[in-house]
C-alpha cells in the first residue's frame, strides 16, 4: 500500500476521532447524549439516516453481486419509496407524540412491560451481534486489501468509534455520520469516473459489455417464490426497509433530535430515499468492474473463482487505483461501517438508560448518574462488540448462524409493532399468541427444510420471505385473538 495512501487513510481516522471527541463539552444531561439539543440542521441528520443504513458490507457487497450477477438487489433499493412513506406518515408522528428517547416506550403503553422488555432485549441482542459482524467483516477487507492482522483491525476499529461515540454522544454521531456519508458517495463516485474513462474504447464500453451479458437484468418477473425473482426481492424489501424505518431505535432516535414533527418527516424521507440513488451508484461499479475487467480478455488470477465476487472491488482499489485514490477508498469502507457501529454504541446505550436501568435499577437517579450510565454502557457494548468480532475468527459459521438469529429477532419486533399500530385491541393474551405463533412461523421456515427435507411445506419458500410470512402471522393471529377473546361487553 502506497505511503499517499496511508497518509491519506490515517488523516481520515485520525481526523474523525479528534472531530467526534470535540462534542464533549456539549453533553452535560442525558438528554444531550441521548437526543441532542435541538440545534442540529436536519440536513446533518438525513445525512446520519443515510449513512446509518449503509454499511462497508453493502459497499462491497452490491458491487460483488452486480460483478456476478445482475442488478436484481437494486429491487430491495426500489422498495425504499413504500416503506419510508409508511414509516413517515404513521410512525414518525408517533414517536414524536410519545416523546420518549426509547422506540420501545409504546410498546409498554400498547401491551405491557413484557412487550417493552421483548423487543429492547431482541434490539439489543441484535446491536451486539450487529457491531461485533460488522468489525470483523469490515476487518476481513481491509486484511486483504493492506495485510493487517484482523483481531488488530477490529480492536483498532472498535475503540476508535467507541471513544469518539462515547465522548460525543448523539451530537458526534449524527455530524461524524454525515461526513461519512458525503465521503463514501465521493469515495463511489470517483471510483467510477475513473473507470469510466480506463476502459481502452471509452466509457461506453462500459454500458455495451453491460447490455450484452445483461448486467442491468433486474431478475425475473415470475411468480416464483422459491428464487430471489423480481417480486420476492420487493416484497422482502418493504418489510425489512420498514423494520428499519418504522421500529428500529437506530432511526427513530434520530426523528426525536430535530425541534418539529415536519423536519424529523422530510428526514426520515430524504434520508431513506438518497440510498436508492446511490445503491446504483454501488450496482454500476459492480457491472463496471465486470467491463474492466472483461476488456482486459482474463481476470487475476486470484479473482478466476466466481465464488469470489466480492474480493474483485477490493483488488481493484489495491491494484489498479492510483495513489491517494486507493487511500480514499479504504477510508470510504471505513467510513461506511464506522457510521454504523457508532449508532448502534449511541443507541443501544440509550435503550439501556431508558427501558433498564431508569424502568427498573433507579428511577430517580441524578443527570450525574445517567450520564455514568451511559458512558458505561457505551463502553460494555463496544468490549462485547469487539469481543464478538474477534470470536468469529474461528467460528466463521457463526455469520450465517446470526443472520438466521436476525431474522428471528426481526420477525418477531416488526409484527408485534405493527399489531400495537394497526389494531385497536389491548388485550395482551391475544397479542402474546400473535407473537409466539410468528416465531414458530419463523423458526419453522428457518429450519425446518434441514430437519425434513426441502420438500417440507414451508420450506420450499425462499428465505427472503421468512420474515415476510413471520411478521404477517404475528399480526392476523394476535389481530384474531385478541378479537375473540376480549371481554364481552356487559
Amino acid at each position: 500500500m502506497n505511503s499517499i495512501d496511508l497518509v491519506v487513510f490515517f488523516l481520515y481516522i485520525g481526523g474523525i476521532a479528534l472531530f467526534g471527541g470535540s462534542f464533549f463539552k456539549r453533553n452535560k444531561t442525558p438528554e444531550s447524549y441521548t437526543v441532542g439539543n435541538k440545534d442540529i440542521p436536519g440536513w446533518v441528520v438525513t445525512m446520519s439516516i443515510f449513512a446509518t443504513f449503509v454499511s462497508s458490507i453493502s459497499y462491497l457487497a452490491l458491487p460483488g453481486n452486480a460483478f456476478q450477477s445482475n442488478w436484481n438487489a437494486l429491487v430491495f433499493s426500489l422498495s425504499l419509496p413504500i416503506a419510508t412513506l409508511i414509516a413517515v406518515k404513521y410512525f414518525v408522528p408517533l414517536y414524536r407524540k410519545i416523546n420518549s428517547p426509547s422506540a420501545y416506550t409504546f410498546m409498554e403503553q400498547r401491551f405491557g412491560a413484557w412487550a417493552r422488555l421483548y423487543v429492547s432485549l431482541c434490539y439489543l441482542l441484535t446491536q451486539l451481534m450487529r457491531v461485533g459482524t460488522i468489525l470483523y467483516l469490515l476487518a476481513l477487507t481491509l486484511n486483504a486489501i493492506i495485510g493487517w492482522d484482523i483481531a488488530t483491525i477490529i480492536l483498532f476499529t472498535g475503540i476508535i468509534v467507541a471513544v469518539y461515540s462515547m465522548l460525543g454522544g448523539i451530537t458526534a454521531v449524527l455530524w461524524t455520520d454525515a461526513i461519512q456519508g458525503i465521503l463514501l458517495i465521493v469515495g463511489a463516485l470517483g471510483c467510477i469516473i475513473y473507470m469510466l474513462f480506463s476502459m481502452p474504447e471509452g466509457p461506453s464500453q462500459i454500458f455495451s459489455i453491460g447490455s450484452a451479458y445483461d448486467k442491468f437484468s433486474l431478475g425475473s418477473f415470475k411468480l416464483d417464490f422459491t428464487e430471489p425473482t423480481f417480486w420476492v426481492v420487493l416484497i422482502y424489501g418493504v418489510f425489512i426497509n420498514l423494520q428499519n424505518y418504522g421500529i428500529d431505535q437506530n432511526y427513530v432516535q434520530r426523528y426525536m433530535v430535530l425541534k418539529s414533527d415536519k423536519e424529523a418527516q422530510r428526514s426520515a424521507l430524504i434520508g431513506g430515499l438518497i440510498y436508492l440513488p446511490i445503491s446504483v451508484l454501488f450496482l454500476f461499479i459492480g457491472t463496471a468492474l465486470f467491463g474492466y475487467y472483461h476488456s482486459a480478455e482474463t481476470l487475476p488470477l486470484e479473482l478466476q473463482d466466481i465464488v469470489k465476487a466480492d474480493r474483485v472491488f477490493p483488488n481493484f482499489i489495491v491494484n489498479a487505483l492510483p495513489p491517494g485514490l486507493t487511500g480514499l477508498m479504504i477510508a470510504s469502507i471505513f467510513a461506511a461501517g464506522m457510521s454504523t457501529i457508532s449508532t448502534s454504541f449511541n443507541s443501544s446505550a440509550t435503550v439501556f438508560l431508558t427501558d433498564y436501568y431508569n424502568r427498573y435499577i433507579n428511577k430517580n437517579a441524578s443527570n450525574k448518574q445517567h450520564m455514568r450510565v451511559l458512558y458505561f454502557s457505551s463502553a460494555i457494548i463496544g468490549l462485547i462488540g469487539v469481543g464478538i468480532g474477534i470470536a468469529m475468527i474461528d467460528v466463521k459459521s457463526a455469520l450465517d448462524a446470526w443472520w438466521k438469529l436476525s431474522s428471528i429477532f426481526s420477525g418477531g419486533m416488526l409484527g408485534l409493532f405493527l399489531l400495537a399500530m394497526f389494531s385497536k385491541f389491548k388485550y395482551v393474551k391475544g397479542a402474546i399468541i400473535g407473537m409466539i405463533a410468528g416465531i414458530l412461523v419463523i423458526l419453522w421456515m428457518t429450519f425446518a427444510g434441514r430437519v425434513f427435507g426441502p420438500d417440507t411445506i414451508g420450506a420450499s419458500f425462499h428465505t427472503y420471505l421468512t420474515i415476510v410470512f413471520g411478521t404477517m402471522a404475528i399480526f392476523l393471529v394476535g389481530f384474531l385473538a385478541s378479537y375473540i377473546m376480549k371481554p364481552k361487553a356487559k
